[in-house]
Parts: C-alpha cells; structure tokens; sequence
C-alpha cells in the first residue's frame, strides 16, 4: 500500500508542460543623472501550457554589450493564462558612472543595434516551486532606449 501510495505522489510530479519563455522587450530609461540610473525593464512571459502559470519571481543580470546594466531580484507574484503571455515591468536602479565611456560608445550609433545578454531564473510553481534558468542573447536598438 505505502510503495502505490508514494508511486502516486511522483505522478504529481511528472508533467509534460513546456518551460515558460522569457523575453526582454526593451529597455526604458526613466531618470539619469550622475550617480543614478533608473530604468524599467520590460519583460514578456509565455505560458506555452494549457495550465495557468504562477510567477512568484525573477533573479537577473542584464548586460548590454561588455556593461553589466543590473543585478537584482523582483518579488512579484502573478499568473499566466494558459496558452497566452503577460508583461512584466521591473524598476532598476544602477550606477554606470564607471561605465560611462564603453556605455556612451554602444549608443553613439542610433542605427546599430547593441547586443544584450539576460541571465536569470525565473521563480515559478503556487506549493511546489519550479525555478527556470534564462539565458537570452539578443539585440536592442538605442532607440528602445525611451525616456519618459
């Protein structure tokens, strides 16, 4: 009884859904001044899964060519509809005083896309969490970069 019992509890376990996609859509710059950027990061979710998507999270790093744009964590919990996707906006403080000069080199050309890499894991499950590792490479045209 006890070996069908727990044979039955990995069942819960064994899915076949497909991982959540994560992409960034672009980047937008709010404020900057000296010592502080602020950026918010648009994000896009796919649910390619017939169930609906948890989302407690996302841990990421975001570099734009060589500069390390941000480092952080967002705590946000929301769902995903089955068969369809959610925006994500994560607010992001930085200092790239020390980037300046490689930063201003990458936006000098408006015509030139500028590579980007996102490294994170996005923190999925509602009483079992599932956490997906993102690794996307990818392009933005300086002109994603929008004030507001």
């Amino acid at each position: 009884m006890m070996i069908l019992a727990l044979s039955g509890c990995a069942s819960w376990f064994d899915t076949d859904d497909k991982d959540p996609q994560l992409k960034l859509e672009r980047v937008e710059l709010v404020r900057a001044k000296l010592l502080e950027q602020r950026f918010k990061l648009h994000f896009r979710i796919d649910n390619p899964n017939d169930s609906t998507l948890t989302v407690r999270g996302l841990v990421y790093s975001l570099y734009l060519g060589p500069v390390k744009l941000a480092k952080g964590e967002y705590s946000r919990w929301f769902s995903v509809e089955p068969n369809s996707h959610a925006d994500l906006v994560v607010p992001v403080r930085t200092n790239l005083w020390q980037h300046m000069r490689p930063l201003i080199k990458l936006l000098e050309s408006p015509d030139e896309p500028i590579p980007y890499r996102l490294d994170g894991t996005l923190q999925t499950g509602l009483f079992f969490g599932y956490d997906v590792h993102v690794v996307r490479k990818g392009e933005i045209m300086p002109g994603d970069f929008i004030p507001e």
